[in-house]
């Protein structure tokens, strides 16, 4: 006979450590003796655990495993009782979470490799273990595995603390995830209101306030143990498309009139091509720009990117007066492309604040896109409505961005790890900084730090990026005001047109690329000869004498190393990228423009209006709008001498040197 349970189920753990030790040995058995793949081991460890919790509900005491079972298994013999047993509980199971198992799932695994955990289980009961130990072990040991198991992109920690911190949630509101995942938002927001609500019913909370739903069901598997091992009972977690039917989906989860507040990372880059699901979004259509207010037309894309679907979808989620973080790549933010999305949540929704995070955020996560976080209010505004928004900046996360995500301690002046009241080292990183300052800006306070700022409504132009708003740009554009100035599309022509010698495949040509020039001379320094038809797609514009070309696209556009220079009479005819503008027939000074390509005011408006995360770029239109600071017409001519001056020395060392050169030969 099998070894039941009943005197083993209140056995508590004695140290938080013991559980996550079992649950990797459990890992690394299965792993190494089965030959599954990470998520594979991923998914038949998380069948356990709900067949586990499972049992003990019903106390059913069937998940065990004798001596003699286990004995048997261990010397190679096969043991039908046990791995029946198990299956039989995995049917009752699967009837139990149907919206997370299919009823054709089975257990994967070996009998040894079966018999290997149970053995490790059986003397635990999961639900009376404490709640802190139960939850920390999951916790610690699915951020070891969970990444690599599920080949996904995840939301880091601290962004996910930020993101509830500055929303505030309430223990009476309720709370979705549309994108759940592994239910990162769901469980942070649960302990956020278990810190600051002594008397919460976490099993309350749980049953009828914490929503999610995700479209991949081994995800969702591990969101609904992450809340079952913390209630006990009911979760809300459902397998499901979000950007399906609205209607059902508030149905399925009976929120039929919204949500108090969304949390959510939405996929970035993946393209939503059915039609079907596209015309039922308006951000599914194209929208036309009329007397600048963009309406939406009858055309539906033939692709749109499923983060701004969800951006809509996560508004409609909401109930009025609703909140909302959500987490967007930069481009929603700033790319000109996208300017109809922007207005479109102007017109749904009040921005609360726009927070941007670094490069390195998801490095350690699996992906280099650049991101900003984005906190609406649902509210139905007309755009003229004015109210205050609050714009931050995280440089420091408290882990280093690399593949390893290695935590970031603060140090004192002679390099020793700071601790707080209790002992444990103080992570180096600036979101409490901007909780703390966004706090202050909802008591009415003017923000304005280094970090964080704050603009009014109107002062927004089209784009929602941390650095468009900066107070050193504002402070740059005042200064502007104050003295004369013109657009630089004012004062001579931006060429855009690609060259005809382009189109003779056999003929030869010389190409001038970004790195073909020097950045502190302004001068081009090398060019390289090519056959039409083995140039770069990127080889587009003839260049002139007296033309000037300078840097539209690449990581050092704005910066000291943006790429400006002259064009003389050696690369007459040359062919150069479309990373570069032409700038040709000018009404002002040539020279004294050439001289303000390369000063702070001009580079400081290029950065400001660069968009895009893997090759940052400045639009055709950003850069007609550039200003371009005109002094008093003596200023001008000193300016424009000394540099026609220095070219002409220049050109007149390089005749010294190449006359050395010929007596030498």
């Amino acid at each position: 006979m099998c070894k039941t349970m009943n005197s083993l189920f209140d056995i508590q753990l004695s140290k938080e450590d013991n559980l996550l030790k079992r649950f990797e040995e459990i890992h690394d058995y299965i792993y190494a003796n089965d030959g599954l793949s990470p998520q594979q081991t991923l998914e038949e460890f998380v069948k356990i655990l709900f067949i586990k919790i499972f049992d003990e509900n019903e106390n059913r005491n069937k998940f065990t495993i004798s001596a003699e079972e286990w004995n048997l298994l261990k010397s190679g013999k096969t043991n039908q009782s046990l791995t029946e047993r198990v299956s039989n509980l995995f049917e009752l199971t699967k009837q139990a979470y149907t919206d997370i198992f299919d009823s054709d799932d089975r257990i994967k695994l070996t009998p040894i490799a079966l018999g290997f955990t149970v053995n490790k289980l059986q003397s635990i009961s999961l639900l009376n273990s404490s709640q802190d130990a139960k939850g920390l072990a999951f916790q610690k040991f699915l951020s070891h595995h969970e990444k690599d198991g599920r080949g996904q992109f995840f939301t880091p920690e601290p962004v996910i603390d930020f993101c509830v911190e500055m929303m505030q949630p309430k223990p009476n509101e309720t709370i979705i995830d549309p994108a759940c995942g592994s239910g990162g938002f769901l469980m942070s927001a649960l302990k956020y209101l278990q810190r600051n609500n002594n008397d919460l019913n976490t099993s309350e909370s749980v049953s009828n306030h914490l929503f999610g739903l995700d479209i991949n069901k081994s995800i969702a598997r591990i969101a609904k143990m992450k809340l079952l091992l913390e209630s006990n009972g009911k979760t809300n977690v459902l397998c499901t498309n979000s950007l399906e039917d609205l209607d059902s989906i508030k149905l399925s989860v009976s929120q039929k009139d919204g949500f108090d507040i969304v949390l959510t990372n939405p996929p970035f880059g993946a393209k939503i091509t059915n039609t079907s699901t596209l015309s039922k979004f308006d951000l599914g259509h194209k929208w036309s720009n009329f007397d600048k207010e963009y309406h939406k037309t009858k055309v539906v894309y033939p692709n749109q990117n499923a983060e701004i679907l969800f951006i809509e979808r996560c508004i409609q989620l909401l109930k009025e007066g609703g909140r909302m973080a959500i987490v967007l790549p930069n481009g929603n933010f700033e790319n000109p492309s996208l300017e109809y999305l922007r207005y479109y949540i102007k017109l749904k929704a009040k921005i609360l604040a726009i927070v941007n995070l670094p490069q390195e955020t998801f490095i350690p996560f699996g992906t280099g896109v650049k991101t900003s976080l984005l906190f609406l209010e649902k509210d139905t505004p007309n755009i003229n409505k004015q109210y205050p928004i609050f714009f931050g900046r995280v440089t420091k996360l408290g882990y280093q961005g690399n593949k390893n995500g290695t935590p970031l301690y603060q140090k004192d002046k002679y390099g020793q790890t700071l601790k707080d009241s209790s002992g444990q080292p103080i992570l180096d990183e600036d979101f409490s900084v901007i909780v703390a300052e966004y706090k202050k800006f909802q008591n009415g306070k003017v923000i304005d730090t280094d970090n964080s700022f704050s603009i009014n409504y109107n002062e927004l132009n089209g784009r929602f990026d941390f650095d468009f708003y900066s107070p050193e740009n504002r402070k740059m554009f005042s200064n502007l005001d104050n003295v004369k100035t013109v657009r630089l599309g004012d004062i001579c022509e931006i060429v855009k047109v690609k060259s005809k010698k382009l189109k003779d495949q056999n003929s030869t040509v010389e190409y001038v690329e970004l790195s073909d020039i020097n950045t502190h001379s302004y001068e081009i320094i090398n060019s390289t000869t090519y056959q039409v038809h083995e140039l770069p797609s990127r080889a587009s514009y003839e260049l002139q004498e007296g033309d000037i070309i300078t840097a539209i696209a690449g990581n050092s556009i704005g910066t000291r190393k943006h790429a400006t220079a002259l064009v003389t009479k050696d690369f007459e005819g040359n062919i150069c990228t479309n990373g570069f503008r032409v700038l040709r027939n000018f009404k002002i000074d040539s020279y004294y423009l050439l001289y303000f390509l390369k000063s702070e005011v001009f580079l400081k408006q290029m950065f400001m209006y660069r968009t895009g995360a893997a090759i940052p770029n400045v639009s055709d239109n950003d850069l007609s709008n550039i200003i371009i600071h005109l002094p008093n017409e003596k200023l001008i001519d000193e300016i424009s001498n000394k540099m026609r001056k220095a070219f002409e020395l220049r050109q007149e060392s390089r005749n010294q040197i190449e006359s050395i050169h010929l007596e030498l030969v």
